[in-house]
C-alpha cells in the first residue's frame, strides 16, 4: 500500500475488535483525475481487497457525455457499473447496446476478452461507481457475457439494494462468482444499520458517495474505508442522509497478473486473454468502429 493512495491506520483497532465490531484499518480518498476518482487499483489496495481489485467513483457533468469511456477492452475480470444519477449509454462486443437509467446496473464478465463503451447521455449529471472483480481461474478465460439491469430489476430489502450476491431475502440475478456481496445502501440522518457478513467473508470495505458514516470512525463523502480481515459485524450510523456501497467477500486466493486492461491469475491466461482482445480489436478497426 503506497502513500499516494492516502491511507492511514486506525489507532482504535484493538478497542473495536474487542467489542466484536469490525474495525477500520485503512482509509483513502484515492486520486482524482477530472471527473474520475480512483479509490482502489489492482496494484495497490486491490491486493488487499481481492476479489475487489478496482473501484472508481465517477461524476460526469452535462456536456461531457461524448467523453465518457470510449470503446476499450478487458479480459480476466468482470466489471460492475452502478448508475446512481443520470443516464449511461452502453454498447459491447457481445452485441448488446442501450441506455441505463439512474439506479441501473451493468455487469460485464470480460472473461477471455471483450470491448465495451460507457458514456453519459442527456442533460443530467451522471454519477456512479465502477467496480472490477477478479474472476476465478475457472472463469477468467470463459466466453464474455453481459447483463444490464433496469432500476426496477435490482432487488432491494430495507435500505439495501443488492448489486451482487444477497442480503436478507433479496438476491441479485447477476451470475457473479460465489462468495461475494456488493450492496448499495441509503440511510437517513441518524439511521443505524448493522451488516453481518456471510461466513468466510473476511474481506470488507465501504465507500461513501454522499453524507458521512460512523463505522468506528467517521467516513466522509468520497472516502473509502478498509476493514480488518475477520468475520465480525460492521455497525454504522448515518450523519446526514448518507449513501454508500459496501463489499464483502471470501478472499480471492490467486495472484493478480496484470496487463493494461486485464487481470488474470497466471501469465498463460493473461496471454490468451490479450490475444483475444487483439483479435476483436482488429475486427473493430476493420469495421471502422475504433481508430
Amino acid at each position: 500500500m503506497t502513500a499516494s493512495q492516502g491511507t492511514t491506520d486506525n489507532p482504535n483497532l484493538d478497542q473495536a475488535s474487542s467489542a466484536g465490531v469490525r474495525a477500520i484499518v485503512h482509509r483513502t480518498h484515492g486520486s482524482s483525475h477530472g471527473p474520475i476518482t480512483r479509490l482502489v487499483s489492482p496494484s495497490e489496495l486491490g491486493e488487499f481487497l481481492k476479489p475487489f481489485i478496482f473501484l472508481d467513483l465517477n461524476s460526469f457533468s452535462p456536456g461531457l457525455g461524448s467523453q465518457g469511456f470510449a470503446m476499450h477492452p478487458h479480459s480476466g475480470i468482470a466489471t460492475l457499473t452502478f448508475v446512481m444519477a443520470g443516464n449511461l449509454r452502453y454498447e459491447d462486443t457481445t452485441g448488446k447496446k442501450g441506455v441505463l437509467l439512474a439506479g441501473g446496473v451493468e455487469w460485464m464478465r470480460a472473461g477471455n476478452g471483450v470491448w465495451h463503451i460507457g458514456a453519459p447521455v442527456g442533460d443530467l449529471q451522471m454519477k456512479g461507481f465502477q467496480l472490477w472483480v477478479a474472476l476465478p481461474a475457472s472463469e477468467e478465460n470463459a466466453h464474455a457475457e453481459s447483463l444490464y439491469l433496469a432500476p426496477t430489476d435490482v432487488p432491494q430489502e430495507g435500505p439495501v439494494r443488492v448489486l451482487l450476491g444477497s442480503y436478507g431475502k433479496a438476491r441479485s440475478p447477476i451470475p457473479a462468482p460465489s462468495g461475494m456481496n456488493y450492496l448499495a445502501v441509503n440511510l437517513k440522518d441518524g439511521e443505524r444499520w448493522r451488516y453481518t457478513p456471510p461466513a468466510g467473508h473476511t474481506v470488507a470495505w465501504l465507500a461513501v458517495s454522499a453524507g458521512r458514516l460512523d463505522v468506528n470512525g467517521m467516513v466522509g463523502t468520497g472516502e473509502l474505508a478498509v476493514f480488518e480481515e475477520s468475520e465480525q459485524v460492521i455497525d454504522s450510523v448515518a450523519h446526514g442522509d448518507t449513501s454508500f456501497v459496501i463489499g464483502s467477500a471470501v478472499k480471492h486466493p490467486h495472484d493478480l497478473v496484470m496487463g493494461y486492461y486485464s487481470v488474470h491469475t497466471n501469465k498463460a491466461a493473461l496471454a490468451q486473454g490479450e490475444a483475444e482482445i487483439q483479435r476483436i480489436g482488429a475486427e473493430l478497426r476493420r469495421d471502422k468502429l475504433i481508430g
